[in-house]
């Protein structure tokens, strides 16, 4: 990929020593001045001891005054970035993050390293705790300066570290503290892999946001120094102030013109609980919030009182006990206070057995904003390949507009690398029929620092994808079967498109799905299915339909449901596609019984029965081809699996059945004149014949007594028209079968063919105007001929 192409480009310059340290000189610190807006101060340009001392006592930039900032220049050693680290910099940079609100998440993770190396550390040794006990991240936004200081009770970094880690690109205090700390060969070290930031280049995400970086640190082994760069060279000095830190680091952003809106409490509290809302350790943002107080109300000085009024008040005996209470009224005060922000805890790194369900519950709806509680969940570490662990629901309801996005990006899950987020845009995290899940996964495996563009390219994403995938399948597996039924009432859809688009687990989806069926109102599974077929049954038999009703009254389950077979119904519009994509069950096939290749194994007494009627009804049949419906349809025979209906029309193997061609036709989003649709809807059918029904058996006989016979004709082609009709297809012409129609019923009431329709009297006077207008017309045409 170009992102780590950059990377090893900037590694091999870095192979060289990567910095170059350069005295300050008197032109550095001449370049170095302060410039003071004497406007600023009260005392205007008075130079006297007195406003000197006030200069110098003002507090400045990074809590060091005049005097300090004097110090610090003057005593800074000045480094330079290797020049072609330099100019990669900002390549970097810009081809890592896209997005530059991780910069937060980037300082974050190195500020909870930082915390994690001192506690590895005290471990084993507890005095390097004694400086500062407590491990926290504090985040501050100072507008007035538009800064942003984030500041870690961590270990720190001495004078070596700030130039070997801050002044070389790709540089990982965290992969060499590993390194040192941790022996391949004990099993306890494994717990240091928790460390985030193992890459080395997302600090150089601050210069996404600011114009100057500013780093005040202090390590238990050495002094409190102040790191300091604009991009493109860094400076190092003894912080003037002394050891004010304990230990650890704040890092002062100084913020670009463009980038000021990361200053707003609700922003930063905002990307901490997007990004870093499961950090370790607590949080802590310097916030304002409004709170009413109550108050005295002062009350005017009174006049002096005369002795009138002194007689008056004794005259008074008692007065209300709430009158002698001071008034008060409630007064708006704004307090500050470090407020924690990370408060929720990633239940998913704990142990399964140790997570109550009311846990999971609460975490469900912080994580989805759903109000309900979640049908079922599951929580799982993997380990192979790659290790991650993982908690993933399954909620209650599907969302209305799901399938209107279908197939587009979804937030659904969300991808944590050692409990930093990374993205929930994922497409290539769960398949599209899944997207209904919802949960976290969180891997020790991935690269954290690289873009979201780089990491969907990664080998591992894909790994982690085909255990998901496995995962969800078994838990829903495991659901119980009332729950299941409202599983399926919700996401059936989902199911059947997966057993389309997932060859890889199309068996195991296969033991999700649920059909209505004959047997019963309710709705069936495929293994239920097969434990009830008959004996010598070879084939899984449905059909499929608009609806219950009208599949149940197709001509082609009657000689099925007669018999006693089972055959499922298909009612939903994707559950023939859905069955067209398994081929079988169990290693039992499915039959369509709309279509060709339908055969019952029966005795060897009723297969004699139909060798013989297939020979009886041998002249009808080719007349059928012939003569009556030569171009109607493909081909005419007699049917094994009808009943009651006298014909019906099949489609052959690969053909549409009728309902596929209603679907089709239904399509809003299609092309006007589409070949294939064509293709399928101009092919022809078989026309299978009952040979037990009595209009076939008077047909036979017309047709061996007179070929010619135009009743005979008539009929069958009547016949195939309904036949069209009852199999579930579209007849191409309605009007002729309507006029076909109207002249049985005239012939059956008695009504001559030739008795015309009786006009209103408008309709009279209209025709007799249009016969009057019609001459005239004729003249004025000719006349106007004449005049041309």
């Amino acid at each position: 990929s170009r992102s780590f192409n950059l990377i090893n480009s900037c590694l091999l310059f870095c192979a060289t020593p990567g910095v170059h340290q350069i005295a300050a000189s008197e032109e550095d610190a001449s370049t170095e001045t302060i410039d003071l807006d004497l406007g600023a101060f009260k005392e205007g340009s008075r130079t006297d001891a007195e406003a000197l001392k006030r200069e110098e006592e003002a507090v400045q930039l990074d809590g060091l005054n005049v005097a300090q900032l004097k110090e610090l220049r003057e005593k800074a050693e000045k480094f330079t970035f290797q020049t072609e680290v330099n100019r990669m910099m900002k390549l970097i940079i810009n081809s890592l993050y896209r997005n530059k609100e991780i910069f937060l998440r980037e300082l974050i993770s190195n500020a909870s390293d930082a915390i994690d190396k001192i506690r590895l550390l005290a471990l084993t040794s507890a005095k390097e705790l004694d400086s500062n006990p407590e491990l926290h991240i504090r985040i501050k936004a100072d507008k007035e300066n538009k800064a942003l200081h984030i500041s870690d009770s961590g270990i720190g970094m001495t004078y070596q570290d700030l130039i070997n880690n801050l002044g070389t690109i790709a540089k990982s205090g965290t992969a060499d503290f590993l390194a040192k700390m941790q022996d391949p060969s004990k099993a306890e070290g494994t717990d240091l892999n928790d460390m985030i930031g193992q890459f080395g280049v997302g600090f150089y995400s601050a210069f996404l946001v600011a114009d100057r970086v500013v780093v005040t640190t202090k390590h238990n082994d050495d002094k409190q120094y102040i790191w300091e760069s604009d991009a493109n060279s860094f400076t190092i000095t003894e912080d003037p102030r002394g050891d004010t830190l304990k230990r650890g680091s704040v890092i002062s952003l100084y913020l670009k013109e463009e980038a000021q809106d990361f200053l707003e409490q609700e922003t930063v509290r905002e990307l901490i609980r997007k990004y870093s809302q499961f950090i370790n350790f607590p949080i802590l943002m310097w916030s304002s919030k409004t709170v009413d107080e109550e108050v005295p109300i002062e009350e005017e000085a009174k006049p002096e009182k005369t002795e009138d009024d002194v007689e008056d008040e004794d005259a008074k005996v008692e007065e209300a006990a709430d009158d002698d209470k001071p008034k008060t009224k409630k007064v708006s005060k704004t307090t500050w206070d470090w407020q924690l922000i990370n408060d929720s805890k990633p239940i998913w790194t704990r142990k399964p057995s140790e997570v109550t369900e009311d846990e999971y519950t609460s975490f469900y709806k912080s994580l989805t904003k759903d109000s309900s509680e979640p049908l079922t969940q599951t929580h799982f570490i993997a380990e192979g390949e790659v290790t991650f662990k993982s908690l993933l629901y399954v909620p209650k309801v599907q969302p209305s507009e799901s399938f209107n996005r279908y197939g587009t990006k979804s937030d659904n899950i969300k991808l944590y690398v050692r409990r930093v987020f990374i993205t929930d845009e994922f497409n290539d995290m769960m398949p599209n029929y899944l997207n209904f899940i919802r949960g976290v996964v969180d891997s020790d495996d991935l690269p954290l620092n690289v873009s979201r563009e780089t990491l969907q390219q990664h080998k591992l994403i894909k790994v982690i994808k085909k255990k998901l995938v496995r995962k969800v399948l078994d838990m829903l597996k495991k659901i119980d079967k009332e729950a299941y039924e409202k599983f399926w009432k919700e996401f059936s859809t989902n199911i059947k498109l997966g057993v389309m688009e997932d060859p890889s687990n199309r068996s195991r989806l296969a033991k999700l799905l649920r059909f209505q069926t004959s047997n019963g109102k309710g709705v069936t599974s495929l293994a239920e299915y097969t434990e009830r077929m008959k004996s010598k049954q070879d084939h899984i038999y449905y059909i499929a339909g608009a609806n219950r009703a009208e599949v149940e009254k197709s001509p082609f389950v009657e000689r099925l449901l007669s018999k006693g077979y089972e055959v499922l119904y298909l009612v939903e519009a994707v559950d023939e596609y859905c069955i067209s994509a398994l081929p079988e069950f169990d290693g039992k096939k499915f039959q369509n019984v709309a279509k060709e290749g339908f055969q019952l194994n029966e005795s060897e007494k009723s297969k004699k029965n139909f060798a013989e009627l297939t020979n009886i009804f041998e002249p009808l049949v080719k007349w059928l081809n012939d003569v009556a419906l030569k171009d109607l349809i493909a081909k005419a025979q007699v049917s094994e699996r009808l009943s009651n209906s006298p014909c019906a029309l099949v489609a052959s193997v690969f053909g549409w059945t009728g309902n596929m061609e209603r679907l089709a036709m239904s399509n809003a989003h299609q092309k006007s004149d589409d070949p294939q649709r064509t293709y399928y809807l101009n092919q022809k059918k078989t026309l299978e014949i009952n040979p037990r029904h009595p209009l076939m058996r008077e047909l036979l006989r017309r047709v061996e007594a007179d070929e010619a016979d135009d009743t005979a004709k008539d009929m069958a082609l009547m016949m195939f028209r309904t036949a069209t009709l009852r199999s579930g297809y579209m007849l191409q012409e309605t009007a002729q079968f309507a006029d076909s129609i109207e002249q049985m019923m005239r012939q059956t009431l008695g009504i001559s063919e030739t008795e015309q329709i009786e006009l209103d009297d408008d309709d009279e006077e209209d025709a007799e105007d249009t016969t009057k207008e019609s001459p005239a017309d004729e003249s004025d045409e000719d006349q106007q001929h004449d005049e041309l």
